[in-house]
């Protein structure tokens, strides 16, 4: 079954190359480093390293306490760091600067996986999450090099996919793979699929396990006596393409209620802050961006956090967190940010990304869901109309929070004798 797929892949590679290139017209760093997805590129390593694979933007996040660690344990061993997205590649260089290598992750074909191994060499390979990939962890297993599954996590719906390939992912996950499960849950789910039971693990999420930038809360504090010095304020963050417009009609729901209140709105991706800046200047909206360093007056709706890496200073500035990614089919992205913040959360229905953790904070009161746009502004009333309430449920995030970490202990544990 692995030679059909790899005959596939190759019949495939064009359709990727033309993604790319059709994704460069609105973010020209999609056409930079396009070697590295063919497995070429200027690291060349002349000692083994430690490979973590981070596929964008959440994981990288979820990685710098990982990297922080094994850069401790290691000091003499190259450490490098692999996306699939630039602005996963730009977050990693401002997380770790010059401590690690970089590079994108070479697409799943034989002689593209063969020649980044070549180049990187490594000696162990890390990859956050659930990245399934048959040709890599073939060559895993032609090379000896052990292989890490952190923080891994399958969703129903992808096992009910995987099972159509079954004997493609066997194959792929008996290459001595260890698996540091989520959750039982997600480790059934990839015993099912093939895994060695012996070597499928629960650790957990090491999501949890991440450091807020120490200045971040003072920073917020500072941001919002600057632009919202005494209004109301919450944020709608990591949106993507047609939830901006159920975020804005809520906006205009609550500010029928509270009209001085003001939304800070973060698209996802950076190649979509025009578009963004046009949905507003359509419905009229006054806004500022980040970007233009202006400051909002009073008749100013909507700050627009155009900046990359100010995400938790945007939080820290916020009464109330909407986590994007959630009223749209993408699957929710990271709930732990605001609720490390003590910010209460509102999620849409579509959170599969991190079923378990929206589960976690849904069940003590620290995330709400939300459907559509009128339950986001319900909800948002309620909230910014009782300080009480925010800080109960918000209270009830954090500590959701500190009861769940030592994830990456456990990971690290698992981790020591295989570098050893």
């Amino acid at each position: 079954m692995r030679f059909a797929y790899v005959i596939l892949s190759y019949l495939l590679a064009p359709v990727a190359f033309g993604f790319l290139l059709w994704r460069g017209f609105a973010n020209r760093a999609y056409w930079q480093r396009f070697g590295e997805r063919l497995g070429f590129g200027d690291t060349r390593l002349a000692q083994s390293s430690i490979w973590i694979h981070a596929v964008s933007v959440g994981e990288v996040q979820a990685a710098a306490a990982l990297v922080k660690t094994l850069r401790q344990h290691y000091p003499d061993t190259p450490l490098v760091v692999t996306t699939v997205t630039p602005t996963g590649l730009e977050t990693a260089q401002c997380k770790f600067g010059d401590d690690v290598s970089y590079s994108y992750a070479p697409y799943d074909l034989p002689g593209a996986v063969s020649r980044f191994f070549d180049r990187i060499r490594p000696k162990l390979a890390i990859i956050l999450e659930t990245e399934l990939w048959p040709n890599l962890y073939h060559e895993c297993g032609r090379r000896s090099v052990p292989l890490v599954l952190a923080s891994a996590r399958i969703s129903p719906r992808s096992v009910h996919k995987y099972r159509w390939l079954l004997g493609l992912f066997r194959e792929a996950l008996s290459h001595g793979i260890v698996i540091a499960a989520q959750s039982e849950k997600d480790a059934e789910r990839f015993r099912s699929l093939g895994a060695n039971p012996a070597r499928t693990h629960v650790t957990g999420n090491i999501k949890f396990d991440f450091e807020l930038p120490p200045a971040v809360a003072e920073s917020g504090r500072r941001l919002r006596a600057v632009q919202a010095p005494s209004r109301p304020v919450w944020i709608a963050a990591s949106t993507h393409q047609a939830e901006e417009e159920h975020v804005l009609d809520a906006f205009a729901l609550l500010r029928r209620e509270i009209p001085q209140a003001l939304l800070i709105l973060v698209p996802r991706h950076p190649d979509r802050f025009p578009a963004v800046a046009a949905l507003l200047r359509e419905r009229g909206i006054d806004y500022v961006t980040r970007s233009s360093r202006a400051v909002c007056d009073p008749g100013t709706s909507v700050f627009l956090g155009d900046s990359l890496g100010e995400l938790p200073v945007f939080y820290a500035a916020a009464d109330v967190a909407f986590v994007g990614g959630s009223l749209v089919p993408i699957g929710g992205h990271n709930l732990l940010e605001p609720a490390a913040l003590a910010l209460p959360v509102l999620t849409g229905p579509h959170t599969f990304n991190a079923e378990e953790i929206a589960s976690m904070l849904i069940e003590v009161g620290a995330a709400r869901v939300v459907r559509n746009s009128a339950e986001l502004a319900d909800a948002l009333l309620s909230y910014l109309r009782d300080p009480a309430l925010r800080s109960r449920d918000g209270g009830a995030g954090l500590a959701t929070v500190h009861a769940n970490r030592g994830a990456l202990a456990r990971l690290v544990e698992l981790v020591d004798p295989l570098i050893a």
